[in-house]
């Protein structure tokens, strides 16, 4: 019995909440290691995996191909992966050289850390809806798949949240007589 309730109050709280019940990713604005701004909000409308990871941690060396093989294949179709560094700028500049990485890196510091609700383990990766907002966060390592089925999920939800709009414009604008 216990295990059974303790099972399902797992699985509630692992569930995503509807999209205007999440909480708002904090803002921030950062310089890349390549010198180009990174500004959290231009990047509405797409699905965003925030990683904070370190270039000494084992875990978030091992993430860091999956986030090469994602970025490459979907942010064409609207994902973007942006790394938080909590390391030193010259080790992190020799390592991204080093893995090629292929989406934009910003070392970032305590006080982003603390936007983000402290940051105490690392890999500690958020993963934004297209309006901004958190939908998951997952502290260690988790696999490619993981991070393709949220996308995938943000995906269909945005998608079916536009239709619903506008469904519901054209509603409003027949029973008004006025269109757009």
């Amino acid at each position: 019995m216990r295990l059974a309730l303790a099972l399902a109050l797992t699985a509630t709280l692992v569930l995503p909440l509807a999209s205007e019940e999440r909480e708002k990713a904090p803002d921030f604005t950062l310089e890349s290691i390549n010198g180009d701004t990174i500004k959290l909000s231009d990047y509405r409308g797409k699905v965003v995996i925030l990683d904070f990871w370190a270039t000494w941690c084992r875990p978030c060396v091992m993430e860091i191909p999956h986030y090469k093989e994602l970025y490459e294949a979907y942010k064409d179709s609207g994902l973007a992966i942006i790394g938080i560094a909590l390391d030193k700028p010259q080790k992190v500049v020799s390592f991204v050289d080093r893995f090629e990485v292929n989406y934009p890196i910003a070392v970032g510091d305590r006080a982003l850390a603390r936007e983000y609700g402290g940051i105490r383990a690392i890999p500690t990766t958020f993963v934004l809806d297209q309006d901004g907002r958190i939908y998951r966060k997952y502290v260690g390592y988790r696999a490619k798949e993981v991070f393709l089925q949220d996308f995938m999920n943000l995906k269909k939800e945005y998608m079916a949240r536009k239709k619903a709009e506008k469904s519901n414009k054209s509603k409003k604008a027949s029973s008004t007589g006025v269109e757009d």
